[in-house]
Parts: C-alpha cells; sequence; structure tokens
C-alpha cells in the first residue's frame, strides 16, 4: 500500500512538473511573440533613430550638369471643382528653373479637360482618353512625354508651400539622391480615431524622415514628391502604391530617397476613421502586391535596403496574426500567471479600442491610439483577403478604396 502511495506521489509530481513546464512554454511563446510586436512598433524606428543620429549620410557630390526645366505631373478624374486652384498653386510657387505643368485627364466626364486646356498650351499641357485606366497609366504616359530633368508629383486635394520646389532642387543637386519627398501636413481630426490616426502619421513621418538621414526612406508621399527623370522606368498599370514602387525602384539603383520634413503641403481633409480605413486597406494590398511582384527587394546582395523593406512595410503585415496568436496561447495557458497578465492586458487593450471606434467624442489618447491601432489591425487582415480576392484585377481595389 506504501507503494502505491509513493507511486502515486511520483505520478502527481510529474503530472505537475509537466503542467509546470506547458505553462512555462505557453508563457515563452506569448513573451517571444510580444517581442515581434515590440521590434515592429517600437525596436526598429529606435533604432533608425539611433542610426540616423550617429550614422548620418554625409552629402555626396554636386551633378555635373544644373537642372534647366521643371515638370510637374498631375493626374485627375473628374476634379473641375478642385483644378483651377490647384493649377493657381502650382503656377504660383518659387521656380529658379523654366516649368511645365502636366494634368493627365484620366477619363474625366466633367469639365476637368477644358479648365487645363484653358490656361494654354504653353506650361499648363493636357493629356487626355475618354475611359479610366488608373494613376499608374497616367503617370506613365506623362513620364513618356515630360521634358524636365526633374519630376515632381503632386495630388489635385492639397497646395504646396511657395518654396517646395526649391528645396527639392537643392537636395537632388546631390548626385546620390535620386527622389526626395516632402511633407504632407493634414488638418487635425476632431474626432476620436482620426486622433488617433493623426499620431500614427506624425510617427510615420518621423520614421521616413530618420530613414533618408541613414540612407533611404522605404517609399514617398504620394501628394508630394520628386525625381530625377532619367532614373523613371515605367510601372505596371495595376500598380496600387506608385509612391512607394517608383521611389524603391530607385533606391534599388543605388540612389538615396531622403524626406524633407520643411518641404511641405496641406491637406484640408482630416483623417477620418471610415475613410482611413479604405485607404489604408489599399495600401496594405499595395504591400502584398509589392511583395509577390518585387522579391528582390528583400534580398540583401539585391538591395541595400532590405532590412528596412522587411521591417517598415512586410511586418506589419504579420501584426494581425500576431496578436491572433497571442490570443490563442493565452486560452490554452491561462493558469499561468503571467499569462493571465498578458489576458488583462488585451483585454484592456481591446475594451479601449472599441470604445474609441463605437464613441468618437471620446477623444483622449488613451482611446483614440487603441482605436487607430485596431482598426490598422482588421484592415491588415482584410487586405490578405482582398489581395487573395483581387489579385487578377487590382483596379477594383482602387474603387473599393475611394
Amino acid at each position: 500500500m506504501d507503494g502505491d502511495f509513493r507511486h502515486c506521489t511520483r505520478e502527481g509530481s510529474q503530472l505537475k512538473d509537466t503542467t509546470l513546464i506547458d505553462k512555462m512554454e505557453y508563457s515563452l511563446a506569448i513573451a517571444t511573440l510580444l517581442v515581434g510586436l515590440v521590434y515592429i512598433h517600437v525596436g526598429y524606428p529606435a533604432i533608425m533613430a539611433l542610426l540616423a543620429r550617429v550614422f548620418p549620410r554625409r552629402k555626396g557630390k554636386d551633378e555635373s550638369e544644373k537642372v534647366k526645366l521643371v515638370s510637374m505631373v498631375l493626374c485627375i478624374h473628374n476634379e473641375a471643382s478642385r483644378l483651377g486652384a490647384r493649377l493657381d498653386n502650382l503656377l504660383s510657387l518659387e521656380c529658379p528653373v523654366d516649368r511645365e505643368i502636366w494634368v493627365v485627364c484620366d477619363g474625366c466626364e466633367d469639365d476637368s479637360e477644358a479648365l487645363a486646356r484653358a490656361y494654354g498650351g504653353e506650361v499648363v499641357k493636357v493629356i487626355s482618353w475618354p475611359s479610366k485606366r488608373g494613376k499608374a497609366a497616367g503617370l506613365n504616359a506623362a513620364l513618356e512625354q515630360v521634358q524636365g530633368d526633374v519630376v515632381v508629383f503632386c495630388d489635385v486635394r492639397q497646395t504646396f508651400e511657395s518654396d517646395v520646389v526649391v528645396k527639392f532642387l537643392e537636395s537632388l543637386e546631390d548626385e546620390e539622391v535620386g527622389a526626395v519627398s516632402g511633407s504632407l501636413e493634414i488638418a487635425a481630426s476632431l474626432a476620436g480615431g482620426g486622433k488617433g490616426m493623426d499620431v500614427y502619421w506624425k510617427l510615420e513621418k518621423k520614421l521616413r524622415e530618420w530613414e533618408g538621414i541613414f540612407d533611404a526612406s522605404v517609399g514617398c508621399t504620394g501628394a508630394i514628391y520628386a525625381i530625377k527623370r532619367h532614373l523613371y522606368a515605367p510601372i505596371p498599370e495595376d500598380t496600387l502604391l506608385d509612391d512607394v514602387v517608383i521611389p524603391m525602384s530607385i533606391a534599388a539603383k543605388g540612389k538615396r530617397v531622403l524626406f524633407l520634413r520643411d518641404a511641405r503641403a496641406f491637406d484640408p481633409q482630416t483623417l477620418a476613421i471610415d475613410h482611413e480605413k479604405r485607404r489604408k486597406l489599399r495600401t496594405l494590398v499595395g504591400n502584398y502586391q509589392m511583395m509577390f511582384r518585387y522579391p528582390n527587394w528583400i534580398v540583401p546582395w539585391r538591395c541595400r535596403i532590405w532590412w528596412q523593406v522587411i521591417s517598415h512595410k512586410y511586418l506589419r503585415l504579420a501584426v494581425p496574426w500576431i496578436l491572433i496568436a497571442i490570443a490563442v496561447l493565452t486560452i490554452f495557458g491561462i493558469g499561468s500567471p503571467l499569462v493571465k497578465l498578458f489576458a488583462a492586458g488585451q483585454g484592456i487593450l481591446y475594451l479601449l479600442g472599441f470604445l474609441g471606434w463605437r464613441f468618437p467624442n471620446l477623444k483622449h489618447k488613451v482611446f483614440t491610439i487603441p482605436s487607430a491601432f485596431l482598426v490598422l489591425q482588421w484592415s491588415c487582415l482584410s487586405a490578405l483577403i482582398t489581395y487573395l480576392r483581387f489579385r487578377n484585377d487590382f483596379q477594383r481595389v482602387w474603387q473599393k478604396s475611394r
């Protein structure tokens, strides 16, 4: 009988040890996933900030040939109500050399084309076709005809500060610089979730600035950036993120891509949460498109900023899946005190995020930042489904995101 008791005791002890090991394994797995989340959102930006401070890239030699003409390119679809003000703004900018403005009317059904032609053909030139083909097609068509040494890309809704072109030209004098992005200043949001998006956008701009100081930014802001024309290569017409693909193609050729925080464009449209969900969906689907279309960008011996591309663009796609994995592990490992702490933290985060999304009047950052975070993660999940669904017809993604 004593032997049976000792046998049961040993079995109980072994079972307890096994349970303890299981709990430790769950805790370790969750901790590992949390480290990944911390790297994506805090670690990479912190490393980039340090590299920018300790190892800033010095200015290279000046280009041997001076810029003689600047071409500005504007692709529009039914923008008659805003086009006049935008052209007036572009014509009023300080520019030390001659300029030309190319307006691509992409299947316009209103008076956009007539309005653009009314400016005369000497400076404002028009490309037009009857049916909508998309922005990438418009950029390709314009870049076949522009004559400028430098091309400035812009959108119709924003306005440029008067010295934007001057600052672009100063940076592009460096022979090592192939593209330069300006800073998009967006009107402050009034609703709670939008305020969280404001914080996200400020952090995103800072990260791009650090990347540019160290080497090259991963992409530009589509509403305000410039490139050296000879570096442009036509992009597929179904490209979703032309403002990343074009600069990345230039960076892959060995050139730098800079971010200038004092070259500013102003956007009157706030980062409303519903609009941002649609825009972010297109951006994230575009990341999947790039990942599968340009695999060389993450190969170290093919692209020197491969690590930045992975850390800035592609790892973010994994965040919602990491959160789901943490939730599953939390359920199975709930007996551990550490896992209970993780579960409580997750629950609080999701509750605050839900309240911030459901009640826009809650404008404190304790609600707005979790709300924006959850919206971004939902967009990430939706992006993979959307990519798989529309991978043979990406123009549909443009339509869904408008």
